[in-house]
């Protein structure tokens, strides 16, 4: 059992870092000798979606790295539409297990972070220590859910509004980024997000191409054919932690998801989309009880 080390407190570090012919902002802290866990945000965040798991992952002896994927705040933000297919995204990753000198890490990723865990997964295990995803589903349960579910297909419209060129970047950016504030505050428990939280993300989002980049992932995923392998069984220990209250995605998803990991825990926290924020004890706690074993 990995020795905990409360009484250390370990500064944030800001580094770029190249990885699959690009370059990656991401931001370290913790020993660096420790095990190396790689914490992956989603949509529309960036590393700061982690600020709640950074220190208390670090105090307990883990080296973490949280990242700005590419397209995202600081990272690069390759042109085309295509640079944003999954497997490039998760090969991002690989790169960064690869410049931090460690075949293996743990994976904890939220939203499109999540999705670029279950794929790491799935299709690079041998890279894999034990993956944490938070409100997301396996792929291929995702697919399924959207192809035979109203409801599903409802909650996710911004999917196939993000396909139309120009205006989602426009009308995300109008009244100074009125728009994507309200995408957080509207799906999350009240005081979730503060002014200065909010704030930060407008600097993310103010990023040259930023909104661009990040919108060209929801492009990317309907425009490459699915992989077969994305169907496949899960053989790393997987936690998947959900928020029930999620705005976004069926909670039956998760259990769906469950049933295809040969090794799965699933735990529901009393949280919206936004779990790590709004439950951040419970979620730092279960992902330190989950390395440990």
């Amino acid at each position: 059992m990995l020795a905990v080390k409360r009484r250390v407190h370990y500064e944030l570090e800001y580094h770029y870092v190249a990885t699959n012919g690009i370059r990656l902002h991401v931001v370290q802290c913790g020993p660096e000798d420790g095990p190396l866990v790689v914490l992956l945000h989603g949509f529309p965040e960036f590393w700061y979606a982690w600020h709640q798991q950074l220190h208390p992952l670090a105090a307990a002896g883990y080296r973490v790295w949280a990242p700005d994927q590419r397209g995202y705040n600081l990272s690069d933000k390759p042109q085309r539409v295509a640079d944003y297919r999954i497997d490039t995204l998760a090969r991002d990753i690989l790169g960064l297990l690869d410049a931090a000198g460690q075949r293996q890490a743990f994976i904890v990723g939220h939203d499109w972070g999540a999705a670029v865990a279950w794929h790491l997964a799935t299709h690079y295990p041998e890279r894999v220590r034990k993956v944490a995803v938070l409100n997301v589903p396996h792929p291929s349960v995702l697919f399924r859910t959207l192809r035979r579910s109203a409801e599903q297909l409802r909650k996710s419209w911004y999917i196939l509004f993000f396909q139309l060129p120009w205006l989602p970047e426009w009308l995300v950016r109008r009244r100074s980024w009125w728009y994507g504030r309200q995408a957080l505050l509207r799906t999350s428990r009240r005081g979730t997000f503060s002014t200065a939280d909010l704030a930060e993300y407008v600097v993310a989002w103010q990023q040259p191409r930023a909104m661009h980049s990040m919108i060209n992932w929801y492009r990317a995923a309907l425009r490459t054919p699915h992989q077969p392998a994305g169907t496949a069984r899960v053989t790393v220990p997987v936690h998947i932690i959900w928020g029930v209250k999620d705005a976004f995605l069926k909670r039956e998803m998760a259990e769906h998801s469950f049933l295809l990991c040969d090794q799965a825990q699933l735990t529901y926290l009393p949280a919206s989309h936004w779990v790590q924020h709004e439950e951040a004890e419970a979620v730092n706690t279960l992902l330190l009880r989950f390395f440990e074993v």
